[in-house]
């Protein structure tokens, strides 16, 4: 592990291996860089790869008071450009899909690929009526009890009665011990992250490659409306938003596929 620091704020990520692109795995909300272990095991003797955890999370420092999404796209900037990153594929997962998202739009220059793990499964689309009272209510709930809230979260939108044990047990502790002022702060912005997604998707001059599981449809046409460069979906059979855990063994060949078609991309354009 190693660690370097931004504006007070330590960021603590992991270089391993060599090649001649660069993957960077960035994980979602309330989890860490260890979750990207058996993607990093399977990529590491063919391309550098880069795992980090985002501030507020894992290891990295927490001396921060605005938690706005784009902050973390900016550290992600700042990794790059410290470490002097070139043909650059972003993965994220989950919210760090939108993470991703804004880096690659922000900063495009050493960005090759884009590749979304379970995320914009529903892209710059509002929430109905439902779906805003619901999140109004785990708003409150994170006031009130932010580890209970946090799990019940997990439980029924994250995760399913047949997830294995394993996986319920990882993600429900790191659900439960998020950092509170990080935590509260990015889910209220999340809930209104559709507004990101209609104005940065049609910037993107990348193509969207999304990895989705089908516990959840993926809204496939928005994602034709909004992408500017269009998008590629794979679908994996499973039961919870973490593949990179649940089928790795089905995972990493769809990412492997999905790389080589972006380096090949990258390639047609030099």
């Amino acid at each position: 592990m190693s660690e370097i620091n931004e504006n007070g704020i330590t960021l603590n990520y992991e270089v391993s291996g060599k090649g001649p692109a660069t993957l960077v795995f960035v994980h979602g909300s309330y989890i860490d860089q260890t979750y990207w272990k058996k993607q990093v095991s399977d990529f590491k003797n063919h391309y550098q790869v880069i795992t980090l955890d985002l501030p507020g999370h894992g290891k990295s420092g927490r001396n921060r008071k605005d938690w706005k999404i784009q902050r973390f796209a900016d550290d992600l900037i700042f990794l790059i450009k410290k470490l002097e990153l070139a043909n650059v594929i972003l993965i994220g997962h989950s919210a760090a899909g939108n993470i991703c998202l804004m880096t690659a739009v922000k900063y495009p220059g050493p960005v090759i690929g884009l590749i979304g793990i379970d995320t914009f499964k529903n892209a710059g689309t509002p929430m109905t009526p439902e779906l805003k009272k619901q999140a109004a209510d785990i708003k409150k709930g994170l006031l009130i009890d932010f580890a209970g809230t946090n799990e019940k979260y997990a439980r029924t939108a994250l995760l399913r009665p047949s997830t294995a044990d394993h996986i319920v047990k990882k993600v429900i502790r790191d659900y439960r011990n998020a950092y509170p002022p990080m935590g509260i702060q990015t889910t209220a912005e999340f809930f209104e992250i559709d507004k990101m997604e209609r104005e940065l998707l049609p910037r993107l001059i990348i193509k969207l490659y999304l990895i989705n599981v089908d516990y959840m449809p993926t809204n496939e046409a928005a994602l034709t409306q909004l992408t500017g460069s269009g998008y590629r979906l794979d679908l994996l059979n499973g039961t919870c938003h973490f593949p990179m855990l649940e089928h790795p063994d089905e995972m990493n060949p769809a990412l492997r596929q999905n790389i080589n078609m972006i380096e090949k991309d990258a390639a047609n354009l030099t």
